[in-house]
């Protein structure tokens, strides 16, 4: 689906136009082909050469055809057959702001709900803050797993199968991110040099700041993934105590209960046994065994194998 946006300096939000005009922002959700291929004859660029836009694994990146740059980025989305980010392509023309996304885009309908005080004809300035709110959705999502990850770190006495889940799903949310932010720095740094927008002093200063934050992003979520590491290795410990005492606490069992069960079987045998003609003969092999059993159950407590 494709909406075109314009804003003037003048204007506090982003009004829908039904043809595309110079200076305007042209937003493409959901893209399917057909839309890429209007796109394509519109700006005088090759379907081939935007084809990647519909691809929901493309890597971040930064391309230059004559006049128009192309820059593929991802951003966090929710969880769709186990792929955590999606594509989020940004195409800047003469005439046009672009962007693509195979998906309906949160970050779109966030930006234009804020009302920034910018147009899309200052496009330097309008593709920092999209990337900025990029940047700023990979950190919100990563400081929210990191606090699901703080809450099961307080619960280390009992852990279930749930916990092994939900860290395993956290982790893999995370990786992707890290995936993600770590070429993207590579763009922002290729957008910094200049060779693919004009860029002011303020703007700058601005990309640096952005970059930096796409660093502490990537930081953030590395150190994330050491504590989920070290929270799983402290699962693994504490799951094998656990194995170790199921198998001590069933192994003593069998010794314990095996007492009883081999002096009945010898009685139970039709030969002459001691006290095999004693009138309270059950009841003293009976209290035999209780007495051997409780003794047993006891050494084992003292030796700690109970």
């Amino acid at each position: 689906m494709i909406t075109i946006y314009d804003k003037s300096e003048h204007d506090d939000e982003f009004i829908e136009i039904p043809e595309p005009k110079e200076g305007c922002w042209i937003h493409v959700e959901d893209a399917t082909t057909n839309d890429i291929n209007q796109i394509s004859k519109l700006i005088d660029l090759e379907y081939t050469d935007m084809y990647d836009a519909l691809d929901r694994y493309e890597i971040p990146r930064v391309e230059k055809v004559d006049d128009i740059v192309l820059i593929f980025t991802r951003h966090p989305m929710e969880a769709e057959g186990g792929l955590y980010t999606t594509t989020f392509t940004i195409i800047m023309t003469k005439e046009y702001f672009i962007t693509i996304c195979p998906q309906k885009s949160q970050i779109v309908e966030n930006f234009i709900s804020q009302k920034p005080k910018l147009t899309p004809a200052q496009q330097s300035k309008f593709i920092i803050y999209i990337l900025l709110k990029i940047t700023q959705e990979y950190t919100l999502q990563i400081k929210k797993i990191r606090t699901n990850v703080l809450k099961q770190e307080k619960k280390m006495s009992y852990v279930d199968s749930r916990d092994i889940t939900n860290l395993t799903h956290n982790e893999e949310i995370l990786n992707q991110y890290l995936a993600s932010l770590i070429p993207m720095r590579s763009v922002l740094e290729s957008i910094t040099s200049g060779r693919y927008t004009v860029l002011y002093e303020k703007d700058q200063d601005l990309l640096e700041d952005l970059l930096n934050a796409s660093m502490q992003s990537e930081d953030l979520c590395s150190i994330n993934l050491r504590s989920i590491r070290s929270l799983r290795d402290s699962y693994q410990i504490i799951f094998t105590n656990q194995l170790n005492k199921t198998i001590k606490l069933l192994t003593a069992l069998t010794i314990i209960l095996s007492i009883p069960t081999m002096i009945a079987s010898l009685y139970g045998m039709n030969v002459g046994l001691p006290i095999a003609n004693y009138k309270h003969a059950f009841a003293f092999i009976l209290i035999f065994i209780v007495g051997l059993s409780i003794f047993s159950l006891i050494l084992f407590q003292r030796k700690k194998w109970l």
